[in-house]
């Protein structure tokens, strides 16, 4: 016998993929296309290089919200075909994946942290001042005697 759950889990996971991956296709080709635009609108003299590059980086950015806007559809579509007990058990492995995403991103910033710290240690507290003795004294008196 099958585990409905998870063959359920197989399809809305294959549904995600492919929702995916036509996301990061239109990104992708929206951006090929808007750079071969703007490269031949350049060429042509009829935009100058920064006005091109501005544009380019306007049409990255409105795929980037289509693609997004694209995603966000799909997955609300797809929940809505779910029963509510799905649609919990998905809640609940989507909260595991995230905590675990957030523990993995906790470690990595704890192990740049101690790099950075061990590149550039910070500066002493007491710096400026000058082998001081127990007392705290600096030893300029001692050394103004001598001179």
């Amino acid at each position: 016998m099958t585990d409905n759950r998870n063959s359920g889990f197989e399809v809305i996971g294959d549904g995600f993929k492919s929702v995916f991956l036509a996301g990061l296709g239109a990104l992708s080709l929206g951006a090929e296309k808007g750079k071969e635009l703007v490269d031949t609108m350049v060429k042509q003299g009829e935009i100058s290089f920064e006005q091109g590059k501005e544009i380019n980086s306007e049409l990255q950015r409105k795929a980037a919200a289509v693609a997004e806007t694209a995603r966000d559809t799909a997955l609300e579509a797809r929940m809505k075909a779910m029963s509510p007990d799905e649609r919990d058990a998905f809640a609940a492995k989507v909260a595991e994946l995230a905590k675990r995403q957030n523990a993995e991103t906790e470690e990595v910033v704890a192990e740049v942290e101690s790099v950075v710290e061990e590149a550039d240690p910070a500066p002493s507290a007491d710096k400026g001042v000058r082998d001081a003795g127990p007392d705290g004294a600096t030893g300029e008196a001692d050394r103004a005697g001598q001179a």
